[in-house]
């Protein structure tokens, strides 16, 4: 796909109002792409901080993603470099304990046509357990620990837990994941963005 194309997909999705009369804030669809994106990050749904910016991962979830991938700023939010592509675009509202899951409009309707354009190659991070259950369905009956330490299983693509606050607990009684996944997953980053 040109970028031309990219740039037209790019403003529609910007553009959609699907869902937004069940949407507390408005519609603000946040996601970043292109041709030449090398990572793509699928992640749940955008936060109220990342509403009112319309910069994606852009609170402290983003700051420990990019921690565990081990790129600046920079990196993260050039386009020829990564793709971020959440399961719901738009801020979905408050729910028990946290923010309400992903509306379920979105993926149908954009997530195929961003996956066209990305090259073949892309490495995937599927991010939290939404993400895990629409792009590895025969893992559903697993927990979210067991995809996360048998990542190796589902190459190219990598789940990953989400980077909340509470991860660190998680993080904790699971020390694998920062002596073993991420020095694997840095590696996949590095040479995808090396290349």
């Amino acid at each position: 796909m040109s970028d031309q194309q990219a740039a037209n997909l790019h403003g529609e999705i910007k553009a959609c109002t699907i869902c937004a009369e069940h949407l507390p804030l408005g519609p603000r669809p946040v996601v970043q792409f292109s041709p030449r994106s090398r990572v793509l990050i699928i992640g749940q749904a955008p936060g109220t901080k990342v509403h009112a910016s319309g910069v994606p991962w852009d609170d402290d979830s983003g700051d420990r993603l990019r921690d565990w991938l081990g790129i600046d700023k920079s990196a993260f939010y050039d386009a020829d470099k990564i793709a971020l592509m959440p399961m719901g675009f738009c801020y979905p509202g408050k729910a028990k304990g946290g923010d309400a899951p992903p509306h379920k409009e979105c993926a149908p309707q954009w997530h195929n046509s961003i996956l066209e354009l990305l090259p073949a190659d892309h490495l995937t991070l599927l991010v939290g357990g939404y993400a895990q259950s629409q792009y590895l369905p025969e893992t559903r009956k697993m927990t979210l620990t067991e995809r996360v330490q048998r990542y190796a299983d589902f190459a190219p693509v990598i789940p990953l837990p989400h980077p909340a606050w509470r991860v660190r607990m998680w993080m904790a009684k699971n020390p694998w994941f920062e002596g073993d996944l991420l020095p694997a997953l840095r590696d996949q980053i590095n040479a995808r963005l090396r290349d």
